[in-house]
């Protein structure tokens, strides 16, 4: 009788087992269904980026049914168990997985906003000629004036026509979207927290060279062959200059804002 007992208890695990593997969650990002987005919760990895999405959006659902639930509502029971649950869970801290997902996110949003207007949707102040005051040492509090040099380059960078900013959106989108681990290509986001226009210049073998302009306070995105780079660039007059390997998608935060 055990033995039958633990044959039965196999046979329904790995039952269950292949029924797990056979859910398809391709398209569960556009879900709205709160049973769905529950059962991705349970079954997917503890470390797959989706759940930084998803989790704060199934639970915000939940809050809405419960708030309009009609008196005497079965479900409301369920709902607040789920997401006392959820409330709980090892996963509310955000992870830099997460953290990466959400800005993955935000940047699949922005570049589709672009798509559809046509246009960057990035609100910048054009370069100038004009010098970039650059502060001393704390022990002269002086400062020392550098021409800005590369004013009118940024300029022309940031001014593309619409069939080049629609292409590079489309590139990047696509990017975004590209989970495939063999891709020969992958994007790199670069953010700028000076309060200086800047152009990053990204060099690899040969002649594989890349210049990615960020305004101010801004960030921007560029799709790279993966490899070897050395990254430079002039942040308000100081040199910047880093190696990478990019085998993966790369995030870079240059600069401070100025007190």
């Amino acid at each position: 009788m055990k033995k039958v007992a633990l044959l039965f208890t196999t046979l329904l695990f790995l039952t269950f087992s292949a029924q797990k593997r056979g859910k398809d969650y391709s398209n569960i990002l556009k879900s709205k269904n709160i049973y769905e987005i529950n059962a991705f919760l349970r079954d997917a990895h503890p470390d797959d980026p989706r759940r930084s999405v998803l989790k704060p959006r199934v639970m915000d659902f939940m809050k809405d049914y419960i708030k309009n639930a009609a008196p005497g509502d079965t479900k409301v029971r369920e709902m607040q168990d789920n997401l006392a649950r959820l409330k709980r869970g090892p996963s509310t801290r955000v992870s830099f997985e997460e953290m990466n997902a959400m800005i993955k996110q935000k940047q699949i949003l922005k570049y589709q906003k672009q798509l559809q207007v046509g246009q960057s949707a990035v609100v910048y102040t054009p370069s100038s000629a004009q010098n970039v005051y650059v502060a001393a040492s704390a022990t002269t509090k002086t400062t020392k004036v550098i021409a800005d040099t590369e004013a009118s380059e940024f300029n022309m960078l940031m001014g593309e026509n619409p069939i080049e900013h629609k292409n590079k959106t489309v590139k990047i989108l696509n990017s975004l979207f590209d989970n495939d681990p063999n891709s020969k290509e992958c994007i790199v986001m670069i953010t700028n927290k000076s309060d200086c226009n800047i152009i990053v210049r990204i060099e690899g073998i040969g002649n594989t060279k890349y210049r990615l302009p960020v305004p101010a306070h801004g960030d921007n995105s560029i799709v790279v062959e993966k490899g070897d780079y050395l990254f430079t660039s002039l942040v308000c007059g100081a040199q910047y200059a880093s190696q990478k390997t990019i085998q993966k998608p790369l995030m870079v935060a240059l600069g401070s804002s100025a007190k």
